[in-house]
């Protein structure tokens, strides 16, 4: 079984007082990869700008636009449509406790060859210790399974009490925050044991009374030996599965911000964003 997907994406940008030049990038376009399909892709805005297409530095497509005129105001709409294939993550991983999982892991090759998502970064590191602990006597996926809960558990999610450069040592304080913060908590302290860990963005589909940035949302992915990445979304305690559509990854948000940039203009500018994802089930032919 598969799911159709539609998505459509929202930005409002406006500025006190118009805008001298501006360069704006957008990284919000669906992966292709195995569990997702883009079938169709379109980007606009308001004022009729052309639209450039880039690949950003780990490979993601991304939207650019140079305007050549002063702006007040601009509204940026895109519409994706993707098929995504239902599938089952358990089947994929190994859940009996083996000594050579540990032994793969903290081996020199596999060190290396993931040795950009076991760095830390300032949005990733922790100064104080964290209650969870990883137990060696069961699997790393089970260990996993009990950090994402762990963090559903002990935290909670409120908006408006954090911003993307919120510290590690002040979400622990005060035990609330957004996915962005509870993924930057969960890679330091699975980082920090020796598992290599990525932020990745997307868009998920909330129609079970998930949470999720009114933006776009955010959950790790591990990379298990002998398994391969897995993905774990500790604001919901999920597997990262059919109801997680991909767009980026990197080592921190910092890598895969939906939409940056530089304005030219003085004055106060807000940005206004609006993210709708609808489902059908995919009829089998």
């Amino acid at each position: 079984m598969n799911l159709d997907y539609k998505i459509r994406y929202t930005a409002k940008n406006t500025y006190e007082n118009s805008t001298n030049g501006a360069l704006w990038q957008f990284l919000i376009i669906p992966e292709n990869n195995d569990s997702q399909q883009l079938v169709s892709d379109e980007f606009s805005n308001s004022l009729n700008i052309p639209v450039e297409n880039s690949i950003n530095g780990y490979g993601f497509r991304t939207y650019r636009i140079r305007p050549r005129l002063s702006i007040e105001e601009i509204i940026f709409t895109a519409d994706f449509q993707i098929i995504k294939k239902v599938e089952n993550i358990f089947e994929r991983v190994n859940h009996e406790f083996s000594e050579k999982e540990y032994q793969d892991l903290r081996s020199l090759a596999f060190r290396a060859e993931n040795d950009m998502f076991l760095r830390f970064t300032n949005l990733t590191s922790l100064h104080q210790k964290v209650d969870f602990e990883f137990n060696e006597k069961i699997n790393l996926f089970k260990n996993l399974q009990n950090l994402n809960s762990w963090i559903k558990n002990e935290f909670t999610f409120k908006t408006n009490v954090t911003d993307i450069d919120t510290d590690l040592n002040h979400i622990l304080e005060i035990k609330q925050g957004v996915c962005q913060d509870f993924t930057h908590l969960f890679i330091a302290i699975a980082r920090k044991f020796g598992i290599p860990s990525r932020y990745a963005s997307g868009y998920l589909h909330q129609g079970n009374g998930y949470f999720g940035d009114s933006q776009m949302h955010a959950w790790v992915e591990c990379n298990i030996p002998g398994t391969g990445w897995i993905g774990f979304d500790p604001t919901n305690n999920l597997i990262a599965a059919e109801n997680h559509i991909k767009v980026a990854h990197g080592k921190d948000y910092s890598d895969c911000p939906p939409l940056k940039g530089v304005v030219y203009s003085s004055g106060k500018n807000e940005t206004e964003y609006s993210v709708q994802v609808s489902a059908q089930q995919q009829q089998q032919q």
